[in-house]
């Protein structure tokens, strides 16, 4: 019987081997290849949870200052007149004043006064407020703006009017603050007389009009201004405004409230002043409490700016 020729590396256990080997090198290529392509699934992902955006920037405020030791003396003598005539010990409660009570003193904090005569009574009282934004989306400064407006109108005080677009020009023919010289004549406004609305003939086909609502004469039982009314205020924080009620607090009473509304970057303050008169006094003047108010909004303001 003629024997088969030994060949080197045909044995089984070698042929296994080489097998086993031949597919560790193919199932390595095949993972190579799979995660040097484009991951499909992380852009599957990425399209469900959208582009990925920079969260919105904090608020300037991250605590608030301890209220009640925040208005001076001097001040406090000013505004609470009656206090002076108080006995040392009931004097130097009402310059103290009573702290408001809250959960969180990094988010809202507050403080009151108050001085009685037979005469007249006085009240003090401060809120100060830091707005957060629980929204990435949002800033604290936009949350804030968001309750500022809410207060104000509230209150009753208008929004001060927005800038209108500007107008690139208009189909029907009527005047827009960017047409130039182009218009038609018939249509364009004098100095002294507003544009006719769209469509309509003008008020004074021979000749240009001569009156305007500027000078016009004020409207039958319209009261008149003055400068003491509820308003917008410039100057103060990033936002402010005025509120002033007079109301009747009693068959012989009457009471006047001043408040002055402001916001700084996330924190909104708000000082509340009541001045009320009994008897033959007369009612309280919105003049002095108004530059009361604004006086000690002033200085809480130019604090936070420390």
């Amino acid at each position: 019987m003629q024997r088969k020729r030994y060949a080197p590396g045909r044995t089984g256990s070698t042929a296994r081997t080489a097998v086993v080997l031949a597919l560790g090198l193919g199932l390595g290529a095949g993972l190579a290849g799979c995660s040097s392509g484009t991951p499909a699934d992380d852009v599957t992902v990425d399209a469900k949870a959208g582009i990925a955006t920079a969260a919105a920037p904090p608020g300037k405020y991250r605590t608030l200052f301890e209220p009640c030791g925040a208005v001076p003396q001097a001040v406090l003598k000013e505004m609470l007149p009656g206090a002076a005539a108080l006995p040392d010990a009931e004097r130097a409660k009402a310059y103290r004043g009573a702290a408001a009570v809250t959960y969180d003193t990094d988010r809202r904090v507050g403080c009151s006064w108050r001085a009685d005569t037979p005469e007249t009574s006085h009240r003090l009282s401060l809120d100060i407020e830091r707005v957060v934004s629980y929204d990435t989306a949002v800033s604290d400064d936009d949350r804030a703006q968001e309750v500022y407006v809410r207060k104000q109108l509230a209150a009753g005080v208008p929004l001060p009017p927005t800038a209108p677009p500007e107008a690139t020009g208009s189909p029907s023919g009527t005047v827009g603050p960017s047409q130039t010289a182009t218009t038609p004549p018939a249509h364009k406004p004098s100095a002294t007389a507003p544009a006719s609305p769209a469509g309509s003939a003008p008020t004074s086909p021979t000749g240009p009009a001569t009156g305007s609502a500027s000078t016009g004469p004020t409207p039958s039982g319209a009261p008149a201004s003055t400068g003491l009314e509820s308003r917008v205020l410039e100057g103060l924080g990033d936002v402010a405004y005025l509120d002033d009620v007079l109301g009747n607090a009693g068959a012989n009473s009457r009471q006047r409230s001043v408040s002055v509304v402001f916001r700084t970057s996330n924190v909104i303050v708000t000082v509340s002043y009541w001045e009320e008169t009994s008897g033959s006094s007369e009612a309280p003047d919105s003049a002095e409490l108004q530059e009361r108010a604004r006086k000690l909004a002033r200085s809480l303001a130019d604090r936070l700016e420390e």
